[in-house]
């Protein structure tokens, strides 16, 4: 395969799936590494992807910041629906939950909104802050530090050290990747720190992930399988795997 073809199917899947790891790449190619990193800082020259620790993100296309995100945001919505629509029913009146970023996330903010007389949030996401910003029940605390605008989160070291001040009933964690083998991943390194704070903040951790993203890595590990309560994710979930995680003891739910 010619050096054109190799970077066009690369951005066939960066444009599908929004990363892509430099492993699988070599794989799917059947090429050395050093091939791989080639193709990956030719795409970076061109503004189309992003190099990250490990593999690449989809870049920021004609100067719209937010185009990473927002192929996030309409990537399989359905589930992501389903999936907040379920994790609602783990949050009480009163409580104080943290919900990281994720677009998973999003669409909780949407539905809480007008549920609670009294609740308590803390995000690091102005889209949730901007769904729950009029909501009279919610009190909102913002997790700020260093403003990434591809993410419309404040990620970060900054972020983590203000998060160190308080505690929460349930965070509700949106990630990139969960595998048996390689525990809850993520891609962005200014994120993990986020989401890794969160975690250790909460008397229980839930993690929110479409069935896409059951059995896939992410480039990056946030924790062990042991270090969560249970994992929600949509109706789409190969039964077999389900099996799979509950035979290993896994705490994995849908609807």
């Amino acid at each position: 395969m010619l050096a054109n073809d190799r970077q066009n199917k690369i951005i066939e899947i960066l444009e599908r799936d929004g990363s892509v790891k430099v492993s699988n790449l070599v794989t799917i190619f059947d090429v050395s590494l050093e091939t791989v990193r080639r193709d990956l800082d030719v795409l970076e020259k061109k503004g189309i992807a992003e190099k990250v620790y490990g593999g690449a993100i989809l870049k920021d296309k004609e100067n719209n910041s937010n185009l990473s995100y927002s192929f996030r945001e309409t990537k399989n919505k359905d589930q992501k629906k389903e999936i907040a629509s379920m994790a609602i029913k783990y949050i009480n009146e009163g409580e104080t939950i943290a919900l990281n970023g994720g677009t998973t996330n999003v669409e909780i903010a949407r539905l809480i909104k007008d549920k609670y007389n009294v609740l308590t949030v803390v995000t690091n996401s102005l889209k949730i802050v901007e769904e729950l910003a009029d909501s009279k029940g919610i009190n909102l605390i913002l997790a700020g530090g260093i403003y990434n605008k591809s993410e419309f989160s404040f990620l970060g070291i900054q972020t983590e050290k203000f998060l160190n001040n308080f505690t929460v009933d349930k965070s509700f964690i949106a990630v990139g990747g969960i595998s048996l083998k390689r525990g809850i991943t993520d891609y962005l390194i200014d994120e993990i720190v986020v989401q890794k704070k969160m975690i250790d903040i909460s008397e229980e951790v839930i993690i929110l992930a479409d069935s896409s993203k059951i059995e896939n890595n992410s480039l990056i590990k946030i924790c062990d399988m042991e270090d969560i309560n249970f994992i929600i994710t949509d109706s789409k979930l190969d039964e077999e795997i389900k099996k799979l995680y509950l035979k290993k003891g896994m705490d994995i739910r849908n609807s």
